[in-house]
């Protein structure tokens, strides 16, 4: 999911919606559905290697209190211009996550997003602890990784059967040197590593369950049929089976 997740890009409309909609969905209402069981009044948000505030703009939309934490300072002026033409505001900070503790007061925020960060870091499991440290006793920690099972099917559909093989036997779930992803998951080692970092796994969901094998041409370009994707990956979100082929895992956890 590019430029995080969970809302439908401003002012499309018709197949293009639907399209962006069918991958960003289940992330939205799974933070939709956390926010209302978080507390009332706004909440402290950080989103850790937010880009350009896909989800933030959208969580401060909604009156909460919303700080990016982004290694690009082409990003973060993105992110501000982002957030002026929505008529909200958002801090963003040159940081990464090793730089949260510093940042940010202990157990200070309500809910921290990590999308799309795990794959990247130098150590996700020392990544998670700073973030562990930032987040209060009863709060949330929101994950969207990539996938290595789908990893694994995605080579294969594209005719590369020995790659998908090295995929799934490699700890970092890569496909080769020139694989340009430094590391997915699979469902057992990302819940693994939240319960080592102090974290309570409460959900997983699969997100672009078929929104990434369907080729685009069946439904990008008809707003009914792409309506009826986003359907789709809503039933099939939270499925035992269909969350395993799932492009990324949305795992939300509890603190303390």
């Amino acid at each position: 999911m590019t430029d995080k997740a969970g809302t439908t890009a401003g002012g499309t409309t018709g197949p293009a919606r639907a399209a962006n909609a069918a991958r960003t969905v289940v992330v939205w209402e799974a933070l939709q559905e956390l926010l209302s069981h978080l507390g009332e009044g706004p909440l402290e948000i950080v989103d850790a290697g937010g880009g350009t505030g896909g989800a933030a703009v959208p969580l401060a939309e909604l009156g909460h209190r919303v700080t990016v934490v982004e290694p690009s300072p082409d990003s973060l002026a993105a992110l501000e211009r982002r957030a002026a033409e929505s008529g909200v505001v958002v801090r963003g900070v040159q940081g990464e996550t090793r730089d949260l503790g510093s940042l940010f007061e202990k157990s200070s925020a309500d809910l921290v997003l990590v999308h799309n960060v795990l794959e990247y870091v130098d150590d996700p499991a020392a990544a998670l602890q700073d973030v562990v440290g930032i987040t209060r006793s009863g709060g949330a920690v929101s994950v969207l990784a990539t996938n290595a099972v789908a990893g694994a099917l995605h080579r294969v559909l594209a005719g590369q059967v020995t790659e998908a093989q090295h995929l799934l036997e490699d700890p970092e779930g890569r496909w080769g040197e020139n694989d340009p992803m430094p590391r997915r998951f699979t469902r057992g080692r990302l819940q693994q590593l939240l319960t080592d970092s102090g974290l309570t796994p409460t959900s997983v969901r699969g997100v672009r369950v078929f929104a990434d094998v369907l080729p685009g041409q069946a439904w990008e370009g008809d707003a009914q049929t792409g309506q009826n994707l986003v359907d789709l990956e809503r039933a099939v979100a939270q499925h035992p089976e269909m969350v395993g082929i799932a492009t990324q895992l949305h795992v939300v956890a509890s603190s303390g």
